[in-house]
């Protein structure tokens, strides 16, 4: 009986022993765990663009004001009256998913009004410094070319320093220069968060040279 007992046992392992194997070797199998298994996409927010708008004030509703036309509500900082013109700052960010192939897909959100002005120029001095332009050096990833309906075409990939990568067509006499190098000197505008100076994101605005 104690035979019969221990004869089942060791059936029921080498059973157990040949379903692991079956399993570990599946690439597809909850028990992989190999460089094929799914990788997420990266996903963050990033500041965009800002833009400076003339606007009129509306209704005033205690210490804040509507501003038109989009009826939005500010601070009344400027001790503003309805009906006085207005320059405003609005914001917009992007959510930015980079892909694990360095691919981008951007979606942006609606404009957002963050402040006003009395005058078009003070507005001005602050977008100056939420926008700024910067020449410096990029990695280049490389260059390539592409060819449909007897057509070429040129292209650079260039890593910006947040980190994504962005394509740009390029000319013959560029595509010579660049096939070689290592780096890029491009014209980046830098744009900052406006809650948190520290946090900016560069976006290519053109070659330096």
């Amino acid at each position: 009986m104690a035979r019969a007992r221990l004869a089942a046992m060791l059936g029921m392992l080498m059973i157990a022993v040949l379903l692991l194997s079956a399993c570990s070797s599946n690439e597809d199998s909850v028990f992989h765990t190999g460089t094929s298994a799914e990788t997420t996409d990266s996903v963050s927010r990033v500041p965009w663009d800002y833009r400076v708008v003339e606007s009129t004030v509306g209704d005033l509703i205690g210490s804040d004001m509507t501003v038109l036309p989009d009826n939005e509500l500010l601070p009344n900082d400027g001790n503003y009256a309805t009906g006085d013109k207005i320059w405003t700052l609005q914001f917009m960010d992007a959510e930015m998913t980079t892909t694990a192939d360095q691919k981008n897909e951007v979606r942006l959100s609606e404009w957002m009004t963050l402040k006003s002005y009395p005058d078009q120029n003070t507005a001005a001095e602050d977008l100056k410094n939420l926008k700024v332009s910067i020449t410096t050096d990029v990695d280049l990833v490389g260059v390539y070319k592409t060819k449909y309906q007897e057509k070429t075409r040129n292209f650079a990939v260039l890593e910006l320093p947040s980190g994504n990568r962005i394509k740009q067509p390029i000319d013959d006499e560029r595509y010579k220069a660049l096939e070689k190098a290592k780096t890029a000197s491009v014209v980046l505008e830098e744009v900052h968060d406006f809650a948190d100076y520290d946090s900016a994101y560069a976006k290519f605005r053109g070659w330096a040279n």
